[in-house]
């Protein structure tokens, strides 16, 4: 859906015959110029009606591929929160931080994914990096601004435990402070009674 409505067949025309794409191989999949897989992460966070939505005729191709890469890192900025899979402890960290909330249990961090198992030639690789490219970008800026963030909120927590830690000492000196300033105050009694019997003898 864009701008109230779904993409007209002339503007997204479909990459494959039947209901789904069972039975196309990867080399299929990826020459299909309408392929909707293709930079869907800018796709997704970029506001598309800046570019027309689906009318690949509304502004050229290069202008339309920066346009939604700056839309989609402005988007990402005006998140609150995001996170990122490769990092799912400093994720879990952000998320506590920002909305003042705790897990029950820590994120665990996997490295494996099911595509790790597959095995793909480095030419098919660089071709889908290709196809991708404004994801990549979107991608690397997005781990920046990840690091940036997680950066702060520890910097920010760390500030705050000095500022706690020196009040505590402030406010386990004054209290050891307090007996002192009454044992003065008792020491002082006998001597302006002992001052006064003296002078009443005198």
């Amino acid at each position: 859906m864009c701008d109230g409505r779904t993409p007209t067949p002339e503007e997204l025309p479909s990459c494959y015959e039947g209901t789904d794409w069972s039975g196309c191989t990867l080399q299929e999949f990826m020459d299909c110029p309408y392929n909707l897989a293709n930079n869907r992460q800018v796709r997704m966070l970029a506001d598309l009606s800046l570019v027309g939505c689906y009318n690949m005729s509304f502004i050229p191709e290069n202008k339309r591929a920066q346009i939604l890469l700056e839309s989609a890192k402005k988007n990402l900025r005006d998140m609150a929160f995001f996170g990122l899979t490769e990092f799912q402890r400093k994720t879990q960290y952000l998320f506590e931080r920002t909305f003042n909330l705790k897990f029950i249990r820590p994120f665990m961090q996997y490295n494996s994914t099911r595509a790790g198992g597959v095995e793909v030639d480095n030419n098919t690789i660089r071709r889908i990096e290709e196809l991708n490219d404004l994801d990549m970008q979107l991608y690397d800026y997005a781990k920046d601004l990840f690091q940036q963030r997680y950066q702060y909120k520890r910097q920010l927590e760390r500030m705050e435990q000095r500022i706690k830690n020196r009040e505590e000492r402030l406010l386990h000196r004054s209290n050891e402070a307090l007996p002192k300033e009454e044992t003065e105050e008792q020491g002082r009694l006998p001597t302006e009674d002992y001052m006064s019997h003296i002078i009443e003898k005198w």
